[in-house]
């Protein structure tokens, strides 16, 4: 049993979370801000998080679909890093699916929102958009290639996607990064079609939890989702909403506790810690070591 961590670019306690005996990678969510917004900057980012001693995932963005720029809803539009297209209205969700909004009308990269969270809508935040019809034009992000060319100039070759769904989403990366050791991170209902199909013989599978909870029709089918994942791909790796509440105690709840067990009963060995308990150096070592704790037990 082991454990990726995602990794805040900047953070002083990186060295102490690469040498815990859970640790077996590091991930750098590439929305998370640096300094510098070229290829270079990313090479400096790369460089250094490369010198702890463990293998440093990329994860790409893809096709999620992220805000670009702020937002005030009610009745106001949303910018996002994608031109779309789908039927509407059509129902959208922010905050992990805790807020919900109605997409009235699409124009390109613009969504015409009737209804929203009654809130700032902030540059970042992901944004699902829950309904058959969705067409996502494009898959790779200006950060995404710029990330790869630096990571083919350093001669990485760690790589997670986001919402893969098809396979020329794999050749877009092989043809920019023609060695890329892939991580298929499946996070719709689509990306379950395309492991129905293809299993893992295109990249190791991820059961990346938080955008895939909201996409598969919200909340009992993700145990499905969770354990058809596992079931093709034996080496499968699970993400997201693990050992939250360690964010805002210092004791896991029992519902987080029955959940890393039931990751466990469903085959899962390789788990990845998600920004949310990532961010503090007390929250990430403490998930660490009650994964160890179940880890001891198997």
């Amino acid at each position: 049993m082991k454990t990726i961590v995602t990794i805040p670019p900047y953070a002083d306690f990186i060295g102490e979370v690469a040498r815990h005996p859970m640790v077996c990678g590091l991930r750098l969510n590439t929305v998370m801000p640096i300094k510098g917004s070229d290829a270079s900057s990313y090479a400096d980012m790369l460089r250094r998080l490369s010198q702890f001693g463990q293998p440093l995932w990329v994860d790409l963005k893809g096709r999620q679909l992220r805000v670009v720029g702020a937002a005030i809803p009610p009745y106001t539009e949303v910018k996002v890093s994608h031109r779309v297209q789908v039927d509407t209205p059509a129902p959208a969700y922010f905050s992990d699916g805790r807020e919900y909004a109605e997409v009235v009308a699409v124009d390109g990269d613009r969504l015409i929102l009737g209804e929203g969270p009654r809130r700032l809508i902030g540059p970042g935040e992901s944004v699902n958009i829950v309904h058959p019809s969705l067409r996502i034009e494009g898959t790779l992000t200006d950060t995404d290639r710029a990330y790869l060319s630096a990571m083919r100039e350093l001669g990485l070759r760690h790589v997670m996607l986001s919402f893969a769904e098809q396979t020329s989403d794999i050749d877009e990366v092989k043809t920019l990064l023609p060695n890329a050791e892939l991580v298929l991170k499946i996070e719709s209902q689509r990306g379950l079609t395309f492991v129905r199909q293809h299993k893992a013989s295109l990249g190791r599978l991820m059961a990346a939890r938080g955008d895939l909870y909201v996409e598969v029709a919200r909340p009992h089918h993700i145990i499905r989702a969770a354990r058809e994942v596992a079931q093709a791909d034996p080496n499968a790796i699970v993400a997201s909403r693990i050992l939250e509440s360690l964010a805002h105690h210092p004791v896991p709840s029992c519902a987080d506790m029955s959940d890393v067990a039931f990751l466990l009963s469903a085959g899962y060995r390789t788990f990845m810690l998600g920004d949310t308990i990532c961010q503090r150096r007390h929250s990430v070592i403490e998930a660490l070591n009650v994964l160890q704790s179940f880890a001891s037990e198997l």
